[in-house]
C-alpha cells in the first residue's frame, strides 16, 4: 500500500494548537483545538477547526474569540497577547493530504501524546 503524497498546496497552510489556561500548572497550556489556515487567495476552504474531545466548558474562551471567524492576522494578534489562551503554531505533519487532514493529524498527535501527560485540571 503505497503512502499518500502531501499537498502541493501544504507549503500555503499554516497550523496552530489553541490552548487556555491550565489551572494545575498556572499557564495557558491545555490544549483545546486546532486551527489550520489555507493562505492561498482564493481558497475554497481558508480554515479548518478541530476541537479537542471532552474540552466543550475549558474551551469557551476560543469559542469566543473565534465567533466571528479566524484569519492570519488574528492568529498573530492573539499570539502576541499575554493572556489566559495562547496560541502555537506547528509544522504541517508529513504525509498531510488536505487541510482537515493536516489538522487531524495535529489533533491526533495531542490526543496520544500531550494530553495524556498533562496533570488534571485541578477543577471541579
Amino acid at each position: 500500500m503505497s503512502q499518500p503524497h502531501p499537498a502541493p498546496a501544504a507549503a500555503e497552510w499554516r497550523l496552530a494548537v489553541l490552548s487556555v489556561w491550565h489551572p494545575a500548572l498556572g499557564a495557558p497550556l491545555d490544549p483545546v483545538a486546532v486551527v489550520g489556515l489555507d493562505q492561498r487567495p482564493g481558497s475554497n476552504a481558508p480554515a479548518h477547526l478541530v476541537w479537542v474531545p471532552l474540552a466543550f466548558e475549558a474551551a469557551d474562551p476560543w469559542r469566543e474569540l473565534l465567533a466571528g471567524g479566524v484569519t492570519a492576522d488574528l492568529l498573530d494578534h492573539w499570539a502576541a497577547q499575554n493572556s489566559a489562551v495562547a496560541v502555537d503554531f506547528v509544522d504541517v505533519p508529513e504525509g498531510a493530504v488536505d487541510l482537515a487532514h493536516a489538522a487531524g493529524l495535529v489533533l491526533d498527535e495531542l490526543l496520544a501524546e500531550v494530553l495524556p501527560a498533562l496533570p488534571d485540571r485541578g477543577e471541579g
